[in-house]
């Protein structure tokens, strides 16, 4: 293998066991490593201290895959690091046969830039980086080669890959073909999926503990669900007795699934679907004197790198103020951020400025976060991405 020699100083963050080296750390610009190759990592001092893939397009120009530099990566290894994906997922008790969940989280699952999901016995992949492109054939036949997983679906198509100087795929790859609209069975709530064209994968497995939340405290409240999607807390709501819910959403396509899947769970008249621009409805509202008991906020991320931080915070304050100020007597505010470079403290912070703002006293009654088939590898912080907060205002 070809060796790669880390400028002096630059091996502290592979010796607590982060597995991304940026391109300022490296030594060697070496044009003739083909994209995805395993290369070894040496420090300045020739100690091999790791193995990983190299992506000659990426600022982030190796990702680990094994601190053991003597450990081979073969279609063992990925057949070793597959199934330990698998035992997570079946201890959490989320393989079932007409369910979904993660079951390779990428980092998480020390298979960087590979991301799989279960949907009720079909998997969809995604190769987000150079090696996990170089190994794709060799990913897709041990996934199809599990006894639950009946055929294999791309959505290699997120915009990361274009950092990594790879093209857009979606299409199927292994086993059955994928039958339109599969329905999953999430603790008794039914979702369709839309695995070719939908948000992810087609579906935000990384919510289920807090729809499970919103189910829990939802008997007798009046819902305002914003950025809506295709319904899951609409689901969780009227599954645990609210009264209504409002559902908006800037993707009319998104909002047709939404109302499909509150059917499929046997709801009719108690919903209402909104197309719109989510800020200019939650000043509409407000501008309406309009009160909810309930007031979910879940928005894509709205900061999508670090010099977008500040003007990101602004826009998740200014939600969370609206979303105060719509809240009825002892209300509760559900809000979330999906942004990797929002803290949690930070993000505590903004949401208590915007209780001043609003001019409401709130406690928070319960932290949220990703669920945990998204584990956070303790020696990358990273891989923790998803704040949320239940907050009640005291009135």
């Amino acid at each position: 293998m070809n060796r790669i020699h880390l400028l002096p100083g630059r091996e502290k963050s592979l010796l607590r066991r982060h597995p991304w080296i940026f391109d300022g750390a490296v030594k060697e610009k070496n044009a003739d490593i083909r994209s995805g190759e395993t290369v070894l990592v040496c420090d300045a001092k020739e100690r091999i201290l790791a193995s990983g893939a190299w992506s000659p397009a990426s600022q982030l120009r190796i990702r680990v895959w094994s601190f053991d530099p003597q450990e081979e990566i073969n279609r063992e290894f990925f057949r070793r690091r597959i199934a330990r994906a698998v035992k997570l997922r079946e201890t959490l008790g989320l393989l079932l046969p007409d369910g979904g969940c993660r079951l390779i989280y990428s980092e998480s699952d020390f298979l960087p830039g590979v991301i799989v999901d279960y949907y009720a016995g079909f998997a969809a992949v995604q190769f987000l980086s150079a090696g996990a492109e170089l190994w794709r054939q060799t990913i897709v036949d041990e996934l199809i080669a599990l006894p639950f997983i009946r055929g294999v679906f791309e959505r290699s198509d997120a915009t990361v890959r274009k950092k990594e100087a790879l093209p857009s795929r979606n299409g199927h790859l292994a086993g059955e073909t994928l039958p339109p609209g599969i329905i999953i069975n999430e603790n008794g709530m039914l979702f369709e999926t839309d695995l070719q064209q939908g948000q992810k994968t087609g579906f935000y497995f990384d919510l289920r503990t807090a729809r499970e939340k919103i189910r829990s405290i939802a008997k007798g409240k009046r819902v305002l669900n914003m950025f809506s999607y295709t319904g899951g807390f609409a689901v969780a709501a009227l599954s645990g007795g609210a009264v209504s819910v409002i559902n908006a959403d800037s993707s009319a396509p998104a909002l047709a699934q939404c109302e499909k899947n509150l059917r499929l769970n046997g709801f009719e008249g108690n919903f209402q679907n909104i197309c719109g621009d989510v800020f200019q409805l939650l000043r509409k509202f407000a501008d309406a004197g309009e009160k909810f008991d309930l007031v979910i906020l879940d928005p894509p991320k709205l900061i999508p790198n670090k010099s977008a931080v500040m003007r990101g915070c602004r826009a998740y304050q200014d939600l969370a103020r609206l979303g105060f100020k719509l809240l009825d007597r002892n209300g509760m505010l559900c809000n979330f951020s999906c942004s990797g470079a929002m803290g949690v403290e930070l993000f505590q912070k903004i949401t208590a400025d915007a209780t001043l703002e609003a001019g409401v006293e709130a406690s928070i009654i319960a932290r949220l976060e990703q669920s945990p088939d998204h584990p956070t590898l303790l020696s990358v912080p990273e891989t923790f991405y998803l704040n949320g907060l239940l907050s009640l205002c005291r009135g």
